[in-house]
């Protein structure tokens, strides 16, 4: 018996060693359970991450100019924990470029260490890593030209963005799900869920979800990146915030802030150079659903500052305290003075529970100079209904932290304001706000948890 047993063990390690021998010759490697990510300087390199890998990102990590990282759809990055410079991050540089194709079925996941994809996390627990930036070659309102990421070391020359190249190209961003970040890179200084800072417009940025951020959802500093279909949900601050001469396009947008936090739905600033303005900042936003923490508090729909301008069309907004803040000075160029040449337009949108349902003060001018401003703000007050907006029911169902968006009410099918003419990237569509008749975020987490319906 014993020597069945002695013989029985010699086959076992017999076949197991012949195993072993034919995985060298096919280059076969057991991974390790967990693959840490670090960054000594020289970046990940050019390099493809795949869906079933348990990848780990530990710091600040690059991808350097010349290199290109491609993740497949379904794969699911975490971040360690971690605040300043020990707060862990993906940063694109410019030259560099990430190709991230999710699918609806299949989307690409960014998260932190502690989130098992089944409910360890809260959908309100923010702050846990720092966040996605893309960092590019597009123009940029600051007096050289370029710029530095707020929160990274000015020592770190990869964190510089900005140039000429309007068609700069970063990659692809698509079907992605940002969830819990927003943490400080440096003192005071949160990361945004995803920053597009000086990125082209070659760059494709489609189906994006960020939830649970403890800054702005999407914050983009200058650049001519265009943006489709985003849900932004649950950020600490504001929702969109656009900065130093962005020009670009941004359709089908949804935001809705938590009933106890979040600043503006969104902000839209001008830039460094104020006196030459070029470029200010002229976003076109259409097709935006936004829904604010409550009509009864004191934040606003939209400001306007430093000389920015814009369109903000087919939108509808509610539950916010205040409607549309326009800087203003008489002593140089502002956001009104964008209003008044034609620069600045919000057109077309409705508002419901917003500044009580009254266009009186609607339009607020804060004039830096304590200038006064009555006579201006009459002019914009006739402006509202003059641009076609208006104070209606959209018909959708808000309680608590259920968000029904979908209607179909007329309203929302009446009044359609025209594209942009030449504007090439917009869709048009018979309806105002994000979803129409068909939601498509319904690959979300936002979706999936109940939150938007």
């Amino acid at each position: 018996m014993n020597l069945n047993r002695q013989y029985i063990s010699i086959v076992l390690l017999s076949v197991v060693l012949l195993s072993l021998h034919s995985c060298r010759k096919s280059n076969f490697r057991v991974e390790p359970s967990e693959i840490v990510i670090s960054d000594n300087g020289a970046g990940i390199g050019t390099t493809t991450w795949v869906k079933g890998k348990n990848y780990l990102l530990q710091g600040r990590v690059f991808v350097n100019d010349g290199q290109v990282l491609t993740i497949e759809p379904g794969a699911v990055i975490r971040f360690a924990p971690g605040q300043g410079a020990a707060a862990s991050a993906l940063i694109v540089a410019r030259g560099g470029k990430i190709i991230a194709q999710g699918t609806a079925v299949d989307p690409i996941i960014f998260t932190a260490e502690a989130d098992d994809l089944n409910g360890s996390l809260s959908i309100e627990e923010f702050g846990l890593w720092g966040g996605i930036i893309l960092l590019g070659d597009a123009p940029v309102n600051t007096p050289s030209g370029e710029n530095h990421v707020d929160g990274i070391p000015l020592s770190e020359p990869r964190a510089v963005y900005g140039g000429n190249n309007e068609n700069d190209d970063s990659g692809i961003l698509k079907y992605v799900s940002i969830r819990h970040a927003g943490t400080e890179l440096s003192a005071d200084n949160e990361i945004n869920s995803l920053t597009l800072a000086g990125v082209g417009r070659k760059t494709i940025i489609e189906n994006i979800e960020v939830i649970a951020n403890a800054d702005d959802g999407i914050e983009i500093f200058g650049g001519t990146v265009n943006l489709k279909r985003l849900i932004i949900t649950y950020s600490e601050d504001d929702g969109l915030d656009v900065d130093l001469g962005y020009q670009g396009s941004i359709q089908f947008v949804c935001i809705i802030q938590h009933p106890n936090f979040g600043d503006k739905l969104l902000e839209i600033d001008g830039g460094e150079e104020i006196k030459t303005a070029h470029p200010y900042s002229l976003p076109i936003i259409y097709n935006l659903t936004a829904v604010g923490r409550g009509h009864d508090l004191y934040n606003n729909c939209v400001t306007f500052w430093d000389n920015a301008g814009g369109t903000i069309a087919n939108s509808i907004f509610l539950n916010q305290g205040y409607g549309v803040e326009l800087e203003f000075s008489r002593a140089r160029h502002s956001s009104y003075t964008q209003w008044e040449i034609g620069n600045l337009n919000i057109n077309n949108n409705i508002f419901y529970n917003v500044n009580n349902n009254q266009t009186e003060s609607f339009f607020k001018l804060l004039a830096l100079n304590d200038e006064n401003v009555d006579a201006e703000e009459a002019l914009m007050q006739e402006y509202f209904h003059d641009a076609g907006n208006r104070f209606a029911d959209p018909g959708f169902e808000v309680s608590g932290n259920k968000h029904f968006l979908i209607s179909d009410s007329p309203v929302l099918k009446e009044n359609i304001a025209p594209l942009p003419e030449g504007n090439t990237f917009l869709e048009e569509v018979p309806f105002k706000g994000a979803f129409g008749a068909y939601n498509w975020a319904a690959w979300t987490l936002s979706y999936q948890s109940g939150l938007l319906n």
